[in-house]
Order: structure tokens, then sequence, then C-alpha cells
């Protein structure tokens, strides 16, 4: 039974960070197509290694690390599979730390797109709820407040960790708007920037990108290694599809609204166990793979209606 949660939260893991990384694989594609065949192959290899490997892997380990005071980086790593009394005891005071400021970070992001972005519609009053986008903001004003206040009554520190997973959005949520600024000056055909340049550039979004599936992570499993290697499988998977099949993942249209129901649910379920509430293990894993299949299966079905 633990082999099949392992495997579980594995590919749950690989499926949130290959679904909700569909942004990022778009925007290095479209950059990719205006760099050398040489700088290409660097973006597979030690792009690789930065992306997948170094972001994905060191920092969740880094966040559970700080998150653990007066525990040492190998403690942090086998932390949730410790039998160590120190180890055990600090796990289980930062826990909810990081799952109200993860929760509330993945909350305000699901607001964000169901409020302000363009989509494709999914369900019935998002449509309407997009043409009222500066609600959200009151929204989030509300959400927030509501958070810190229940958290205070908790544990002052939840309601800090709280303010901090709000915090944490509005500055990621400021790259990635300078990103779509600065995207389209890099796919300008007169753009004057080196290839390394543009290199550079998708590094740097790419690791932006990569803090919601992070911290989304957390509401699998504690575990680094698991988070390690279900990160980084889905991070390969997008990779791939980066280079040889992304026009195929832009035609499913809805995949972006399977990520981001995912992100509301996930960031609930973070949020839950923040406020003591025992959640099951294979809950996150569930919510994934309920909300994704249903919006893959829509998409398929839009692709045949069109021929």
């Amino acid at each position: 039974m633990e082999f099949f949660s392992f495997i579980l939260i594995i590919v749950g893991l690989a499926l949130f960070e290959g679904i909700s990384s569909v942004d990022n694989a778009i925007i290095n594609a479209d950059v990719l197509n205006t760099v050398s065949a040489r700088a290409k192959r660097w973006f597979l290899t030690w792009g690789l290694f930065f992306g997948v490997f170094l972001v994905r892997g060191v920092l969740p380990f880094v966040i559970l690390w700080l998150a653990l005071p007066g525990v040492g980086p190998l403690e942090a790593l086998t932390a949730t599979w410790s039998t160590d009394e120190k180890t055990v005891a600090a796990l289980e005071k930062a826990a909810p730390l990081l799952f109200g400021g993860g929760g509330t970070f993945l909350v305000f992001l699901f607001f964000h797109w169901l409020f302000m972005e363009p989509k494709k519609y999914g369900f019935p009053g998002e449509k309407f709820i997009h043409q009222n986008g500066i609600w959200f903001y009151a929204v989030a004003s509300f959400l927030l407040s509501g958070l810190i206040w229940f958290g205070i009554n908790e544990n002052p520190y939840l309601a800090f960790a709280i303010a901090i997973g709000s915090s944490a959005f509005f500055l990621t949520h400021g790259f990635k708007q300078q990103a779509e600024r600065n995207e389209e000056e890099l796919l300008h055909e007169k753009s004057n920037l080196a290839d390394i340049s543009k290199l550079a550039y998708l590094e740097v979004i790419d690791a932006t990108f990569s803090i919601d599936g992070v911290l989304g992570a957390f509401a699998f499993t504690l575990s680094i290694p698991l988070i390690l290697i279900g990160n980084g499988f889905g991070a390969l998977v997008v990779r791939y599809f980066t280079i040889k099949n992304i026009e195929l993942v832009k035609r499913y249209e809805y995949l972006k609204n399977g990520a981001m129901y995912s992100v509301l649910f996930l960031g609930i379920v973070m949020l839950a166990q923040a406020f003591g509430a025992h959640v099951p293990h294979y809950i996150a894993p569930l919510l994934t793979f309920g909300f994704i299949g249903y919006f893959w299966f829509k998409s398929h079905r839009a692709l045949k209606l069109q021929g």
C-alpha cells in the first residue's frame, strides 16, 4: 500500500507540474523559434539541468529546510521518514505554516486567473466573472483579511505565513507581467538581443513559473525526494513538448482550465491542513486527475467537433 501511495503521489505531481507549466512551455517554444540551433541545443542540455534539477529540485528543499529551524540539510531532506524526535517535532510545527503560505498563494493564483486573465470559458459563469475582473482585488482583500483573522486565532505565525503567501503571489505575478511585455520584444523579427540574452530570459521565466508547481507540490507531500522525482519528470515532459509538439498542446485549449481548478482545490487542501484538518494523502492526486482529465476530454471533444 505504501508503494502504491508513492506512485500515486509521483504521478499526480508529474501531471500537475506538466499541465501547470503549459504557459511556460508556449513562451519557451515561441522564443526558441527565434534562436540558432546551437542555442536550442544548449537549452536542452544546460537549460534542462538548471530548470529541472536546480530550480524544481533545490527550491522545495530550501523552502522546507528554512521552515525547519535547528534541523540540518540531511534531516530536512529525509524529514518525512525520520524517526528522530527533534526532526519530527520540527516538521509538525512547520507544516501548518508551509500549508498556510502555499495554500494562500495557490488560491490567489486561481482567483486572479478566474477574474483577470483571458481564457477559454469552461464552466457557466466564467465569462460573467471575467467581464467583472476588477472585483478580483476586492475578493483578494476580503479573502486575505479572513484568512489572517482566523490564522491569528489559531497561531500568530500561521497568520504571518498567510501574509507571506499573498506577498509571494503578487511578487511572482509582477515578474510574469514583465515577462509578457518582454516576450513581444524577444519575438520581434528585428530584435537585436543575442541568443544568450534570450536564453537567460528563458531561465529566469522558467524559475518564476516553477514556483506555482513547487508550492502546489506540498499539497501532495512534504517529502523532498518524491517532489524531486514527480516535478522533475513533469518538467521533462514539458521540455519535450516545448521542442517537439507545442502546436498540439496549444490546440488542447481547455488544459489551462484543468490546471487552474486543480490549483484552487490544492490550495483549499493546504489551507484545510494549515488549520488542523486531516486530509488523506490520496485526495490531492485524485483531484488533479479528475480536473485535468475532465478538461482534457473537453479539449479533445472540441477538437473532434472542429474536424
